[in-house]
Formats: structure tokens, C-alpha cells, sequence
């Protein structure tokens, strides 16, 4: 995540390497490139080369927020991210006690440098720009879209994308929420562009707009922190444009990146992957999906 005002850090808020069995190159959507494997390499555990051998080191930031992370513990297996993780270790060979939590500092986590960390898991989205100074996994998580609004809001209740075609709506200029909303809700009224984030909000907070959109997990923080009595109205895909993704972080020229996509390639294609997503930022995490 880009992390306006580095948003779940409450601050006031994010892809290479060997590999694990032959393949072509292939690239994120940032442009970021993985490394052609090699047939001679090994994903097997205890071939691995980690920061401790036979135990895999996970970094996260502290504290560790839901619905990442839930009730400050990234060792609970609960949360998304949390689940990720362990989903990952599984495919690599690890069991839960063998998977270690370290805190990891969301700036620190793609600063250049040595990591006390095999990977990074924090709502890190894959930029170039950070791809100079770390590496990536593929992407785990593409970033939605959401809408909020005040709770007592007619358009609090909205199902659908038709349902908010009439509403006034709040954005960032510059954003791709911004070019969500003109593509995808398509609303009958212009937005509200605001040249700040923090203005939008503060218009939804003032009745001034009728839903703010942001992006899912900004959604997340406004909902918590930033507006009370609002809600998350629902979740939908960007459209058009390269999508934002978060990626597991690496240090620099880590061995373990091309397993690690493996992994992650696996439980995309079985759709063990698509279920911690419903699971955990889905209706339950009170996002449902718009259509």
C-alpha cells in the first residue's frame, strides 16, 4: 500500500531472484521482473537458505491491525495476512512452530540494507521505486476499491454499483479511486475531488459528500479511526489500469523469492488463496463485494 499518511501504521495511515523449477521471466505489475529459475535449485526446506536455519523468520509491523492482523498477534494464524503467511510456510514445508514473527517497521521493510526477516508481510505494495532496494514476491493481494459512508446514510445500504449511480461522491485527485469512480460507478452527478485525502474524509464527516471512495484498506482505517458511525458500504475491482498489489518483501537478491512464488502460485490456482481473501476482508470483515 502507498500509505497516505501511512494509514494502518496510525500514523495518520506498499520482485526476483532464484528459482524453484524451470519457467520463463515473468513480470508484476509494477514491471518488477523474477529471475528464470534454475532445474538445479530446490524449494525443499531444508535447502532453503534462511536467516535461521530450519525456523522461517516473518516480519510485520507493530502494532499489527485488523483486518490483517487480529488482536496484535501475527503468531494467531488470524487476520489476512497472518493467514497468508502461514499458508505460505505450509507450501514451503514449515509447520506453525517452526515460523517465527519479528517486528518490522513499515518504512524499515523496503529500505535498503540487510533484514532480520526472510519475508515481509505488511500491506507492502510492489512499486518500482521500492524493487530498487528490495525484492518482491509476486502479488498476493490486488488492491479494491471501496465505498464508505456515514451509517445513516440512504446509500449506507447500497448492493450494488447502481445503487450509488445517484450519490455524491468524495475523492482524491490523482488517485486511482478517483479513476475507479469515473469508470466503474460511472455516478450521474461529478465527484467532489479533493486535493487531499484528509479533505475527503473530513467532507464525509460534514455530510458534505454522500461516499468517499478509497482504496479497500484505506477503507479499513477510515471506518476505524478517521469517521464515526461510518461503514464500509462494499468493495469493488478498480477496472481499467495496472492494479495495485501487495507483495512479500525480500532482502535484496534473496534465494528464497522464487520459491516463495511458487507457493504463492499455488495457492492462487487451487483458490486456497481467494478463500482467505473472502474470508477475512470480505463480508465478514464487513466489505461486501459490489457488482
Amino acid at each position: 500500500m502507498l500509505r497516505p499518511s501511512m494509514l494502518l501504521a496510525l500514523g495518520a495511515l506498499a520482485t526476483a531472484a532464484v528459482a524453484c523449477a524451470p519457467a520463463s521471466d515473468t513480470s508484476s505489475p509494477s514491471g518488477t521482473t523474477t529471475a528464470a529459475p534454475s532445474a538445479s535449485e530446490s524449494c525443499t526446506k531444508d535447502q532453503l537458505k534462511l536467516l535461521k536455519p530450519g525456523t522461517l523468520t516473518i516480519g510485520t509491523d507493530k502494532p499489527a491491525y485488523e483486518p490483517w492482523f487480529k488482536d496484535d498477534k501475527p503468531a494467531n494464524g488470524q487476520g489476512f495476512e497472518s493467514a497468508v503467511a502461514y499458508a505460505v510456510a505450509s507450501k514451503l514445508g514449515f509447520t506453525t512452530s517452526e515460523v517465527t514473527w519479528t517486528v518490522a517497521p513499515f518504512n524499515s521493510a523496503f529500505a535498503p540494507g540487510p533484514k532480520q526477516f526472510d519475508f515481509d508481510v505488511n500491506q507492502v505494495s510492489i512499486t518500482r521505486a521500492r524493487a530498487k532496494a528490495v525484492d518482491f514476491s509476486d502479488g498476493y493481494y490486488t488492491v479494491k476499491q471501496a465505498a464508505v459512508s456515514l451509517g445513516g446514510s440512504k446509500f449506507a445500504s447500497a448492493t450494488s454499483l447502481a445503487d450509488l449511480k445517484n450519490a455524491k461522491i468524495g475523492v482524491q485527485v490523482g488517485t486511482t479511486s478517483l479513476q475507479a469512480v469515473k469508470d466503474v460507478i460511472k455516478p450521474s452527478a461529478e465527484p467532489n475531488v479533493y486535493n487531499e485525502q484528509i479533505d475527503a474524509v473530513t467532507a464525509l464527516k460534514n455530510k458534505q459528500v454522500d461516499a468517499l471512495v478509497v482504496d479497500l484498506p484505506t477503507a479499513f482505517y477510515v471506518t476505524a479511526a478517521q469517521v464515526d458511525g461510518s461503514k464500509i458500504v462494499g468493495q469493488f475491482g478498480s477496472g481499467s489500469g495496472t492494479p495495485e498489489q501487495f507483495g512479500l518483501v525480500f532482502q535484496k537478491g534473496s534465494a528464497l523469492v522464487s520459491c516463495v512464488n511458487k507457493a504463492i502460485g499455488e495457492l492462487t490456482s487451487s483458490g486456497e488463496l481467494a478463500k482467505i481473501e473472502s474470508q477475512w476482508l470480505g463480508s465478514a470483515a464487513g466489505a461486501p463485494e459490489l457488482q
